[in-house]
């Protein structure tokens, strides 16, 4: 025969039933893994996609420090797949960064215009 519970046992309430599967996904929402990538392309990602007035839900996680990628998760609102926001929010930041090295090296080029020109003896 079995013994009785431990009296402190008695007490504690069913387990809660598990939880259901999580629902499948559809082309309007996916979970992006970026590889060999940190915070900082994540932080990108996620401003670019945010600014998609499409995009209903976007964030980023670092699964652990330790390892070098981001899990990017994006829904939309059923007008423009998953996929093609995050193209298009990749595709921008591939924009803006042409365009900061364009204004990098026109003020690199217009300061060096400004200096006046080498001496003879410098240029030895």
């Amino acid at each position: 025969a079995l013994s009785p519970p431990p009296p402190f046992l008695v007490f504690l309430p069913p387990p809660p039933p598990p939880l259901p599967p999580p629902p499948a996904m559809s082309v309007y929402e996916k979970t992006f893994t970026l590889k060999d990538e940190d915070h900082t392309m994540g932080n990108a990602v996620r401003y670019m996609l945010n600014k998609n007035p499409q995009v209903s839900l976007c964030g980023y996680s670092v699964p652990h420090p330790m390892e070098t990628s981001v899990n990017v998760r994006v829904q939309t609102s059923g007008e423009v797949t998953a996929t093609a926001a995050m193209r298009d929010a990749l595709l921008d930041i591939i924009s803006v960064c042409d365009h900061v090295n364009d204004t990098f090296d026109a003020a690199v080029s217009a300061h060096a215009a400004k200096l006046p020109a080498p001496m003879e003896a410098d240029k030895k």
